[in-house]
């Protein structure tokens, strides 16, 4: 898939290096369950990524590099859940380096997935699920147009304590609506 400054593209072994920089990083998994990574850990985890490169029905996994394509450098990955076949239900993900952030990248490659989902796989709802104290990537949902749905209380235990979770999410006619308020906020994948 490309946007305007981005290729999204199944991640291979050769990424090792690139997604280590960030995986071992203590601010980029402070809301995640995982990590920091050695070298071991991100490397089975680039493997699992490299392994999740098609979507055929309900469970698989797409795990997508996020590359500027001008200079080719991985900056983070993107992972897109499909969940459900019968209610036409997906999640997303991201991560990236923090020497990328605030460039509006990971904006970028998220609304690349919810097209992905809705304009080519023709999803219902689409979702995505963080840690309440991650309120940088709350305002990135929210700038997507997803609507903040459920604020769960303690129902996760990371890193030695009992936080909560948030799910944003967004229905097919509210991304339709998105498009037609305005086509540039919405591209197709």
């Amino acid at each position: 898939m490309r946007t305007a400054r981005l290729d999204l593209r199944p991640v291979t072994d050769d990424d090792f290096a690139a997604i280590h920089a960030y995986q071992r990083l203590p601010e980029v998994c402070r809301y995640l369950y995982w990590g920091p990574l050695d070298e071991a850990g991100s490397r089975k985890s680039v493997a699992t990524k490299a392994a999740r490169t098609t979507l055929h029905t309900e469970g698989d996994v797409l795990q997508l590099a996020a590359v500027v394509r001008e200079t080719g450098t991985l900056i983070g990955d993107m992972t897109f859940v499909w969940t459900s076949a019968t209610h036409r239900q997906a999640s997303i993900g991201y991560v990236f380096h923090p020497a990328h952030h605030g460039h509006g990248y990971a904006t970028e490659a998220s609304r690349a997935l919810l097209a992905l989902g809705f304009d080519h796989l023709g999803l219902h709802r689409i979702q995505a699920e963080l840690d309440a104290r991650n309120t940088v990537s709350a305002r990135l949902l929210e700038r997507l147009g997803m609507r903040r749905e459920a604020h769960l209380v303690e129902n996760e235990f990371l890193d030695g304590e009992w936080s909560d979770e948030v799910i944003y999410a967004m229905l097919a006619r509210e991304w339709e609506a998105l498009r037609a308020a305005d086509p540039g906020a919405a591209p197709t994948a």
